[in-house]
């Protein structure tokens, strides 16, 4: 009997140290922001500059993404903004989905200064529930997310970024 019990312990011990572990790496999972719980482009209803609605589904198929979500009102967005156009070339395999968690009214200014339906890799939307915000735990704007051409998460920066910073995730 004794060693039919120590037998039977011992078959069991990988199962209960194995079910353990991967209770820890749950609890751990759950302590990361989501964005990296679910390292894909997240699928919030995004409102263009002429109101229309579109999801990630929209976007181009098999092209490497930056996702920018800036503020209207941000410095260091306006100033990044200004790198990439003069540097758009850089970015001419890649797809730009700019989302700012501002009113579509105050995105639509911001549009239209920096002209950016003159570049037809860029996409400006407004998301103004802020769950984008809440999505990627951004506490400085401005946040830029690279995803692959899978569009799974690849490098995320938060606040003031050089340009050469970003463009070494790219393809």
């Amino acid at each position: 009997m004794k060693r039919y019990l120590f037998f039977l312990c011992l078959c069991c011990l990988p199962a209960l140290l194995s079910a353990q572990s991967q209770t820890s790496a749950t609890a751990a999972d759950k302590d990361k922001p989501p964005y990296l719980q679910f390292p894909f482009i997240p699928a919030f209803p995004l409102t263009l500059p002429d109101g229309h609605v579109i999801t990630k589904n929209d976007l181009k198929k098999n092209t490497q993404t930056i996702v920018f979500i800036f503020s209207v009102d941000c410095d260091h967005c306006k100033h990044l903004t200004e790198e990439v156009l003069k540097n758009i070339d850089k970015f001419k395999k890649t797809q730009i989905l700019m989302i700012t968690p501002f009113k579509p009214e105050q995105m639509k200014e911001y549009y239209d200064t920096y002209k950016i339906k003159d570049y037809p890799n860029i996409v400006m939307t407004s998301e103004p529930t802020r769950q984008i915000m809440y999505y990627y735990n951004l506490h400085y704007f401005p946040g830029l997310f690279v995803y692959n051409k899978k569009q799974q998460f690849v490098k995320g920066f938060e606040g003031t970024v050089k340009l050469e910073q970003l463009t070494e995730y790219l393809n």
